[in-house]
C-alpha cells in the first residue's frame, strides 16, 4: 500500500488518517500536526524519510507561485532540510490546477443564487492561491483580495491580478524572509478568532481561500454567504453553520467527514504516480481528469 504523510506546523487537534482508493490502488494518507514547532516537524520528516512514498508540508508553503514566478519562503527551508529521498510537496501544484475549477463549479451549481446576490468574491489572499484567483477573475467576478490586509497587516485592498503581481514583485522578496509566524497563524493560533475588515465579508457573495484565514478573520454574521475553501474539519463546518453560511464548497474531496489540504492531496497524487518526484502542472491536470476530482458542495442553512 502506498503511503502519503502531511507533516504540518498547524494544530495537532486536526490530525487525521484514512485509507482511500485512487485509480484502483489503496493509499494511506495521514496528517500529523506539530503545534507550531518547526523543529519537531523537521525531525518527523527525518524519521519518515525514505519510509513513505510522498510528503506534504502542511500549515505553511515552501513558496508562492504567482503567475509562473516562484517566491521561496526562506523561513521554512530548515523544516525540510533532512529530506533526502521522499518527494515533498506543499500543495502548490493542486492550487494551480484543481482550484481553477472552483468558480465555474459554483456558477453551474448556484448560478441563480449568485445572480440574486451579485458576482462578488472576497478572496483572502490571491498570491498564494493563483489558481483560485484566476478562476474567479476569468469567471467575471468582481473581486477583492486581502493579501496586504491579512498577511502583511496593511489596510489596503487589492482588486486585480495586476495589483497582486505588482505587490508580489515589490513585497514578497522581503515578506518571504520574515519569520513565517509573522504572516500566517501557526499552531494553536490557527484556532483563534480575530474578526477584521467585516465590510468586505458583508459585501461579498463568495468568501474564498485558506480555511484558517477565513475562520480567524470572518465576522460572526456570515448570513447567506458561500465559502470556498478546503482543509475543513466537522468543527469548522459547524462554526460556518452557526455563523449563517449558506453553502460550503471544498475544492478537495471530503474523505471520512473532512476535506484535507491541497498539500495532503498533492502528496497522495505523487504517491500513486510512482514517479518518486513532484509532478508537473500538466501531470497533475492529467491525473485530476482520470480521478474526476470535483469540488464538493454542502448546503449548511
Amino acid at each position: 500500500m502506498k503511503r502519503a504523510v502531511s507533516i504540518s506546523i498547524g494544530s495537532s487537534k486536526r490530525n487525521k488518517a484514512v485509507e482511500i482508493t485512487l485509480l484502483g490502488e489503496k493509499i494511506s494518507i495521514e496528517r500529523i500536526g506539530t503545534d507550531g514547532n518547526m523543529e519537531a516537524a523537521a525531525q518527523k520528516f527525518k524519521e519518515l524519510d525514505g519510509k513513505v512514498d510522498a510528503f506534504g508540508v502542511g500549515g505553511g508553503d515552501l513558496g508562492l507561485l504567482v503567475d509562473g514566478k516562484w517566491y521561496e519562503f526562506h523561513s521554512l527551508k530548515s523544516m525540510v532540510r533532512f529530506i533526502k529521498q521522499t518527494p515533498v510537496v506543499d500543495g502548490t501544484g493542486l492550487r494551480n490546477t484543481l482550484e481553477n475549477k472552483a468558480a465555474p463549479f459554483i456558477k453551474e451549481k448556484l448560478g441563480d443564487y449568485i445572480n440574486q446576490r451579485g458576482n462578488k468574491a472576497f478572496i483572502m489572499t490571491g498570491s498564494d492561491r493563483w489558481g483560485l484567483t484566476r478562476s474567479f477573475l476569468d469567471s467575471k467576478f468582481d473581486c477583492v483580495f486581502g493579501d496586504m490586509m491579512f498577511s502583511l497587516d496593511i489596510p489596503i485592498a487589492l482588486h486585480s491580478d495586476k495589483q497582486i503581481k505588482t505587490m508580489a514583485a515589490l513585497l514578497l522578496p522581503i515578506a518571504t524572509r520574515l519569520p513565517f509566524e509573522w504572516i500566517y497563524p501557526i499552531g494553536e493560533k490557527q484556532e483563534e478568532r480575530k474578526p477584521k475588515y467585516p465590510k468586505y465579508f458583508h459585501w461579498a457573495t463568495v468568501v474564498a481561500g485558506d480555511c484558517h484565514y477565513i475562520k480567524r478573520y470572518m465576522p460572526d454574521d456570515m448570513q447567506g454567504k458561500i465559502i470556498v475553501t478546503n482543509t475543513t474539519t466537522p468543527e469548522d463546518v459547524e462554526l460556518f453553520r452557526r455563523c449563517g453560511v449558506k453553502y460550503l464548497v471544498t475544492t478537495t474531496p471530503v474523505l471520512d467527514g473532512r476535506s484535507f489540504g491541497t498539500n495532503m492531496m498533492e502528496a497522495a497524487l505523487v504517491a500513486i504516480s510512482g514517479k518518486g518526484r513532484p509532478l508537473s502542472l500538466d501531470e497533475y491536470s492529467e491525473l485530476l481528469v482520470k480521478l474526476d476530482f470535483q469540488p464538493n458542495l454542502q448546503e449548511l442553512n
